[in-house]
């Protein structure tokens, strides 16, 4: 007897379940591991006594490296915000990417700078640098200003890091909000590691309807928007339930390109960022790590659970649609570069654990999420749905999902409770109800069609339009 229809569709069925019931279980092992991480970090840290320690420390110098394009609007007050840092030695090197609007000329105008003969080596190549600036007026002197031809993030990022003259690196977005404390915090596993510590990244918030006056958050507001608010929970989940989980197994991928700290000699020895990439931050990291692996060198990369850094998310469904197309391509891009690590023991918890769950539940999720939407609509043309196993498996995902956001709230308050007004709370566990009806199936459909994308060639970032946060202001 050969195999019927009727077979085909078990078989399908069945192997849909079983992926779903994989995704539920590594979800929920990564909330066991994070909160076990969030409990001793909260233990082991009195916030007062450290960040005393640590400005009464002789703390390493960093360069803060933040590549600017067409930020002509906020560009002042972004640059007097990082001025402000509280840390004892560092230096912010401004790369302007080759921007067409008035942002290099508000920079000169406003911080008195005066073009230089400036030595560097190009340790990394990269787009032609028309020249390098520093401020004639001393209360600027740790500023430094690059101006460059357009080349993109990582091509910028690389400017920098060939320019800056310290030895630990901290890369950002030039229209985040850091907190005051921020520096002090993420060079914190830099320090007595008895391991090569070549990153630290920490948690990102969103700053969407946030009251922020002078380059600091005044008051942290829940976002007004549906499309902000429910990334508010999508942050959490990634950060407090993700990373959290991979930091503790030592399998961490991802480090934020809005705020991450590097070994300098390590970047450039890993041959830096990669533009040939949409979703470089990712990529070097993973290049980074893949490399001390294959030296047999002990190395770690540090994350620290508090909130460090906010930025502004998409506002628009077009806006995150072309984000979630981007992110898409970007995983996939470095999955494929380092195709090598998936399943080789060579590379330990990165090769047998890391980049397997980034292939299988990152990556492919979307791919086969939507495959089984398809299969769905060819069993009910067949007639083949059976409507109790139906109703009843799809009222135990939603219920996992939303279950799973909130406990994502719950980690949020017992760690840091940043959204402290109980009508945030209720707000934010009505958007977790919502989530996974109206949400999800958008970034589903945007990630499809990133990797659709992906197959086709197609390189662009896509145009990440800002409402921007400098309107926020105090009601």
């Amino acid at each position: 007897m050969g195999i019927t229809f009727d077979d085909i569709a078990d078989i399908a069925s069945w192997l849909f379940l079983v992926y779903g019931i994989l995704i539920c279980l590594g979800y929920l092992f990564s909330a066991i591991f994070s909160i076990f991480e969030i409990r001793d970090y909260k233990r082991s840290n009195n916030y007062r006594d450290e960040i005393a320690l640590l400005q009464a420390s002789e703390l390493p110098p960093v360069s803060i490296l933040a590549p600017a394009y067409n930020e002509g609007l906020n560009i002042v007050e972004n640059v007097r915000s990082l001025l402000t840092i509280n840390y004892p030695n560092f230096e912010i090197v401004i790369i302007n990417d080759g921007s067409k609007d008035d942002t290099m000329q508000r920079l000169i105008d406003e911080y008195d700078l005066e073009k230089q003969d400036y030595l560097f080596h190009y340790f990394i190549k990269t787009k032609t640098i028309r020249g390098v600036y520093k401020s004639k007026n001393t209360a600027f002197k740790n500023l430094l200003v690059i101006d460059k031809e357009n080349g993109g993030k990582a091509d910028a990022l690389n400017t920098g890091i060939n320019v800056c003259s310290n030895d630990i690196i901290c890369c950002i977005d030039v229209d985040c909000i850091l907190e005051y404390d921020a520096m002090l915090k993420l060079i914190k596993p830099f320090l007595n590691n008895r391991k090569k510590v070549i990153a630290s990244g920490g948690v990102i918030r969103v700053a969407n309807s946030c009251v922020i006056e002078d380059g600091r958050i005044l008051e942290v507001r829940l976002p007004e928007k549906f499309v902000a608010r429910v990334q508010v929970i999508e942050y959490f989940r990634a950060f407090l339930m993700g990373r959290m989980a991979w930091s503790r197994v030592d399998g961490l991928l991802l480090i934020s390109g809005a705020f991450g700290m590097f070994d300098k000699q390590i970047a450039i020895e890993a041959g830096g960022y990669n533009h040939n990439t949409v979703g470089e931050d990712m990529e070097l990291l993973v290049r980074m790590r893949r490399m001390m692996r294959e030296k047999n060198i002990p190395y770690k990369v540090g994350f620290v659970p508090d909130p460090l850094c906010w930025t502004e998310v998409p506002q628009s469904w077009e806006i995150l649609k072309r984000q979630r197309n981007r992110w898409t391509r970007g995983t996939a891009e470095t999955l494929l570069l380092h195709k090598k690590m998936i399943f080789n023991p060579k590379y330990g918890v990165l090769g047998l654990l890391s980049t397997p769950f980034w292939l299988f539940f990152e990556w492919m999720a979307p791919i086969i999420e939507f495959s089984g939407t398809i299969f769905f609509i060819f069993l009910l043309w067949n007639g083949l749905i059976s409507w109790k196993f139906f109703f009843t498996f799809l009222f135990v995902v939603y219920a996992f999902a939303v279950l799973f956001s909130i406990t994502a709230l719950f980690f949020e308050e017992y760690s840091f409770q940043q959204y402290k007004k109980p009508k945030y709370i209720f707000k934010l566990i009505g958007t977790a109800f919502l989530e996974p009806i109206v949400y999800h199936p958008f970034v589903m459909w945007a990630a499809v069609r990133g990797n659709w994308d992906l197959i086709i060639g197609k390189k662009s970032w896509g145009e990440m339009t800002r409402t921007g946060l400098s309107n926020s202001s105090k009601k």
